[in-house]
């Protein structure tokens, strides 16, 4: 081979390689940010929820578009590096509770502001819908706090969820139930099961009848109610004359405030109540009942005082509280580790494609050092549910939320029997 023919071999060679390179790296040149759907409560009875979540979700853009060097997914260094830095852009939507607006918002989200995925919704029942439209357009949709259980088992292949659901916490409360007997000696005979009647409510209330039959319980009363309803009197009414051991409520924050306040005005006095989390982790229920509220019991995935534990967890709570100038709870804390993981899975696609995210969800595998619940990771199974969730409980005690269950995490002892109306100061 002559020089004039070897030069120009090299030259073409360099040229078609310069062209591959040019073609794998376009995507993430031509990336300039990524769009995620937002759907949330802002208005309505537990918009503070929804402001709380989106505050959180703000936290987790702060980390991903700027360099924080924090232990976190996207902790370090600004933007999603497999896409040459693009930074993460939010469009946030008020569903207002309403599933037929979520479905509608959903189907804007993706057709008029061309998001990638979506991200949400809070109430399971909006949820469901939103994600159908995901599903049918083929869009990766995470939920962070919705606990259906039935959310998992539609077959959806671009559905995936972080937080644990109602089965995982409804046995976390019938092992504690098991457990308390064994450590104070006392035998529980019945539960009272009263429930919203959305998909969350209902859900719930079937869950904890099938273990309250499995774990040998008798059910006393099973009463649903429509949600936000002016009056829960004939609902207690009927607690009062079924005289259970244990109340299972699962209702969203102004239901559970109606009922405390029935409850002391009727003189009805469970001696434990087992929350299914909703309106016993609103910041608004302990702000608007203070120590009214003590003695409830609430499944939870999240804990503050585990922050000896997780040192990420004063990290995160000192940013979100310059936000909104109250300490993180249950709801936003799933809510940024939600959007986190779903971040994560983008940049790691090196993608906006949306098979692309949908495979890299899929692939996750978050340690447990890198979140901020009490959970060992983050790691989603084939139905798109996470398999490395651990429920947990806490007890309001002196107006504050402490973990009790596990015992080899609690931070107080369960306060047990709940001081009846006429003991309380």
């Amino acid at each position: 081979m002559g020089r004039r023919m070897f030069l120009r071999w090299l030259q073409v060679l360099l040229m078609a390689v310069a062209a591959v390179l040019i073609v794998v790296s376009a995507p993430s040149a031509q990336t300039k940010e990524v769009v995620i759907g937002v759907l949330y409560p802002m208005t309505g009875p537990v918009a503070q929820v929804g402001i709380d979540s989106v505050n959180a979700i703000k936290v987790a853009l702060d980390i991903i578009n700027n360099d924080m060097n924090i232990n976190v997914p996207l902790g370090k260094g600004a933007g999603l590096p497999r896409l040459g830095g693009a930074k993460v852009r939010i469009v946030v939507v008020d569903h207002q509770g309403k599933p037929d607006i979520g479905l509608a918002e959903a189907e804007r989200l993706i057709t008029q502001e061309k998001v990638h995925a979506l991200f949400g919704a809070y109430f399971s029942s909006v949820t469901n819908t939103a994600s159908q439209v995901a599903e049918r357009m083929g869009i990766p949709y995470l939920n962070a706090e919705s606990s259906s259980p039935a959310l998992t088992e539609r077959g959806f292949k671009w559905f995936f969820r972080t937080s644990p659901h109602d089965g995982h916490f409804s046995l976390a409360m019938f092992d504690f139930i098991r457990d308390l007997e064994k450590k104070r000696g006392v035998k529980f005979k019945s539960v009272a099961i009263l429930n919203e009647d959305t998909q969350f409510g209902a859900d719930s209330a079937k869950v904890q009848e099938e273990l309250a039959k499995k774990y040998g319980y008798e059910v006393a009363a099973k009463i649903p109610f429509r949600t936000g309803t002016t009056s829960l009197d004939a609902e207690i009414g009927r607690l009062k004359a079924a005289n259970a051991d244990v109340l299972l409520p699962s209702i969203y924050t102004s239901d559970a405030i109606l009922f405390t306040r029935t409850a002391r005005n009727l003189d009805y006095n469970p001696k434990a109540i087992i929350a299914q989390n909703a309106g016993y982790t609103d910041p608004k229920f302990v702000a608007e009942m203070g120590k009214a509220a003590d003695g409830a019991i609430t499944r939870a995935p999240f804990a503050m005082d585990l922050a000896t534990k997780k040192p990420l967890i004063p990290v995160i709570n000192d940013m979100f509280k310059k936000l909104g100038g109250r300490e993180i709870s249950d709801v936003p804390a799933r809510a940024f580790t939600g959007f986190l993981t779903l971040a994560d899975a983008i940049n790691r696609a090196g993608s906006t494609d949306p098979a692309a995210i949908q495979k890299a969800l899929r692939e996750t595998n978050i340690p447990a050092d890198q979140v901020i619940m009490p959970w060992t990771g983050v790691k989603f199974d084939e139905k798109g549910q996470n398999s490395g969730v651990r429920a947990i409980l806490q007890q309001l005690q002196g107006g504050s939320y402490h973990t009790i269950y596990p015992f080899e995490l609690a931070t107080k002892e369960p306060m047990y029997p709940i001081p009846a109306w006429s003991q309380r100061k």
